[in-house]
């Protein structure tokens, strides 16, 4: 939540009081001092119904009107209508208050990446030599202004994760259980449904099905941690499904690339000639280590330093609400420098372009409505089940397009593909955030303990 010089309405989602606001990308909780010019009013919502909740004036009005007209002829069609302007008024007070949790990057996140290619594919299209220019350089196999740009992205991303949790697991088997639950739709079902999509919607397009594969292999660590926040995820078990996928991901990712795009392909009788690209593990290993092991290492090591030699408050309220938007600058950086280079291939492929959206949108929808029903049935709270599909749902596109480049080049059809990920992921989610709150006040949950 934010302060503002008159109040601003905020809704309970996370159960804290008036005089408790917690940091939107850190989730720590500080306590504030109520006064006039710092107060936020926690206006009563129907699943928030504190004492120190207020009703928004609106719906008092919208009280008043309902209690003036009680009795009298035709009030049950007007009492529906303003039951109706209730509801209306209850999603529109949520939206805004959604959106104002966001930075101004995190807000308008899909404006700026189409920006980014507008104006990556006009300088490639227009710009003359400008191919040759990034190339000068190289970085193993990746020209060095791209190669910045990926580190970039990447480092403020995992100076985020709470490594320090990791230790948790070894003492409550609940975590342990979220844990392997998480394993098996990240690091099995999601990655089978991805393929499946891949090859049943781009039979023809070799290299952007790889492409699409190679994001549903990434597991996702960053933008998971905000779509969580917004519906009013577990925070903490976020945080460490959030670390254990950065240490898998070392792992498993490299391997898992041979499988699904080398060997499962062929036992449903895909050919190895032209049907199947055939990848080496090396050049595959060598881009995880490079863009996701150089900046795991640095992002631990930056989070213990600073931590012990600044503090906890500074490094989570001063250095990462500071350094954490370079992520995202890095990103939109890498996508000028990318579409740059395909400017032509853009523009000469822009039908293929558009459907690699398919697999990419269908992947996010089926596999976050497949976890947040699978756990309801269950009978897991809410907190927990929105933690599990977001995190199921979402992809670390950063470490798709990173290994993209670094193993089939800045100028293929694999990397291209990659790109695309954000622009769909990202309005896709945050529309399920909507949805998932939605589904919080119209369902039966069971009660936290």
């Amino acid at each position: 939540m934010t302060n503002s010089p008159s109040p601003s309405p905020s809704y309970c989602g996370n159960n804290l009081p008036m005089t408790e606001q917690r940091h939107p990308d850190t989730q720590q909780v500080d306590t504030v001092t109520p006064n006039e010019d710092t107060q936020e009013v926690c206006y009563t919502t129907p699943d928030c119904k504190f004492d120190y909740c207020v009703k928004h004036p609106d719906y008092q009005a919208l009280e008043v009107d309902a209690s003036s007209i009680q009795g009298q002829t035709g009030s049950t069609g007007k009492i529906r209508d303003i039951n109706k302007s209730f509801t209306h008024l209850y999603w529109f007070d949520i939206t805004v208050a959604l959106v104002r949790q966001l930075g101004i990057l995190d807000r308008f996140l899909v404006v700026w990446i189409i920006v980014a290619m507008v104006v990556g594919v006009l300088i490639g299209y227009y710009v003359p030599n400008v191919q040759p220019a990034f190339a000068t350089v190289q970085f193993g196999s990746v020209s060095l202004p791209i190669a910045i740009g990926l580190l970039v992205m990447m480092y403020p991303i995992l100076c985020k994760v709470q490594y320090e949790r990791l230790g948790s697991i070894l003492a409550d088997r609940a975590v342990w259980v979220q844990m392997m639950i998480s394993i098996v739709l990240n690091w099995v079902i999601g990655p089978i449904v991805m393929t499946g999509l891949a090859w049943a919607t781009l039979p023809d397009l070799p290299g952007f099905r790889t492409g699409v594969v190679m994001v549903g292999l990434a597991r996702c660590i960053a933008m998971v941690m905000i779509w969580n926040q917004l519906s009013g995820g577990d925070p903490n078990y976020c945080a460490i499904l959030v670390a254990v996928n950065s240490i898998l991901q070392i792992a498993l990712f490299s391997p898992y690339a041979i499988l699904f795009i080398n060997i499962i392909p062929g036992w449903f009788g895909a050919h190895s000639e032209g049907d199947i690209e055939q990848l080496s593990i090396w050049p595959v290993a060598q881009s995880v280590l490079i863009y996701l092991g150089i900046p795991l290492v640095a992002g631990f090591v930056t989070r213990f330093a600073l931590r012990r030699l600044k503090g906890d408050p500074w490094y989570n309220t001063v250095f990462l609400p500071h350094f954490g938007p370079l992520a995202l600058v890095g990103l939109l950086y890498t996508i000028v420098v990318m579409f740059a280079n395909q400017g032509h291939n853009i523009i000469d492929n822009i039908g293929s372009v558009f459907r690699v959206a398919v697999p990419l949108l269908v992947y996010f929808i089926i596999m976050f409505f497949l976890t947040f029903f699978m756990l309801k049935w269950m009978g897991l709270d809410y907190s927990m089940i929105v933690t599990q599909s977001f995190t199921a749902g979402s992809n670390n596109f950063e470490l798709a397009i990173a290994v993209s480049v670094g193993t089939f080049g800045i100028n293929s059809d694999q990397a291209l593909a990659a790109t695309i990920g954000p622009l769909i992921e990202v309005p896709v989610l945050l529309a399920l955030v909507y949805v998932s709150l939605w589904l919080k006040s119209k369902l039966n949950w069971k009660k936290q303990e």
